[in-house]
């Protein structure tokens, strides 16, 4: 009977064990909550492909952020439904608009907790896009201004990180010019450095009402091919200003966070996106997988690629696992 030198199933013999050796660990720290805010009073309503996601006035979100707050999460990601919407997307930095008095009402209830804003216009211009639009063409310049008073008028409510979403190039160079002009040298850029354009966004846009009216986004957003690009689009935003890194979506691209992760020395960020989230909800509903141990999964490896951080909507569902 042949008798193996190297028995690497001796570290794998007991749970306490394993627990012992395991390289990697996802904490309820690493968790970054993203939440959809609406107008209105007692509103919590359901998004019927997130399940579990909901879209909240300002009134609940606050009960919202306090039992999370309460298992360990001490980071949200405000996404604003707004009340009107323009070809300027003018209700993004509107100061009376729903983002903007979120983000005074929570940081006035939980001062410790990281406020982090997307900025965009998606969601809030009449055809969809994130940027301006003349003769069918998204413009990129002149929608640099349009970005950075967005910022600016989170920063103004209290907002301790911007998340600019739009991928117009100089976008960050822009915002960070504008917030240390106007005094918020301390409010940090998270930029969506590595956003693909990803048919992984659907029920998102079905939350925030989002789709582009015409056409796709493929002209500002990355081809899902491409590598070398996206360590190209970390240089640039590195160099203008940039504090957090982020890749975006997560579990298609974990090899794009890994050289992200080896190519910046700043803090990177992964999204693990509505479409990741609802395939695993959807399946778990069929009865085809544990929905929780998937969870885990995906949030390891996500954790192995390099990210320092990650937005998910399962940070509500972790922390509980995370806090038992």
């Amino acid at each position: 009977m042949y008798f193996p030198e190297n028995r690497p199933r001796r570290l794998r013999v007991s749970s306490s064990l394993r627990q012992m050796v395991r390289e990697t660990v996802v904490t309820v720290e690493d968790l970054i909550y993203p939440l959809f805010v609406v107008h209105g009073r007692g509103v919590k309503e359901t998004i019927p492909s997130m399940p579990g996601v909901f879209r909240y006035s300002v009134d609940c979100l606050l009960e919202e952020v306090r039992e999370v707050s309460a298992l360990g999460i001490k980071a949200v990601l405000l996404f604003g439904i707004p009340a009107y919407k323009d070809d300027r997307g003018s209700s993004a930095y509107d100061p009376q608009e729903v983002v903007q008095r979120a983000v005074k009402k929570l940081k006035r209830a939980f001062p410790d907790l990281l406020v982090i804003t997307d900025v965009c216009l998606c969601e809030y211009t009449s055809h969809g896009h994130c940027g301006l639009i003349e003769e069918g063409q998204i413009l990129n310049d002149a929608t640099l201004d349009l970005l950075a008073e967005t910022a600016l008028s989170h920063a103004r409510c209290g907002a301790d990180i911007v998340a600019p979403s739009d991928m117009m190039d100089g976008r960050v160079g822009a915002i960070r010019e504008s917030l240390d002009r106007e005094g918020y040298q301390s409010v940090n850029i998270m930029s969506y450095s590595v956003k693909y354009a990803s048919h992984f966004y659907g029920p998102f846009r079905d939350a925030a009402g989002s789709a582009p009216s015409f056409g796709d986004r493929r002209t500002y957003q990355m081809d899902s091919a491409n590598a070398r690009e996206a360590l190209r689009e970390v240089q640039q935003d590195e160099s203008e200003g940039a504090d957090i890194i982020m890749v975006k979506p997560a579990l298609a691209y974990l090899d794009i966070i890994q050289k992200v992760r080896e190519e910046t020395l700043l803090p990177v960020a992964a999204y693990n996106v509505s479409g990741e989230y609802s395939m695993v909800k959807a399946a778990q509903e069929k009865g085809w997988l544990d929905g929780q141990d998937i969870m885990v999964e995906i949030l390891t490896s996500i954790k192995r690629a390099g990210a320092d951080m990650i937005i998910t909507y399962f940070a509500r569902d972790m922390a509980h696992l995370l806090n038992k």
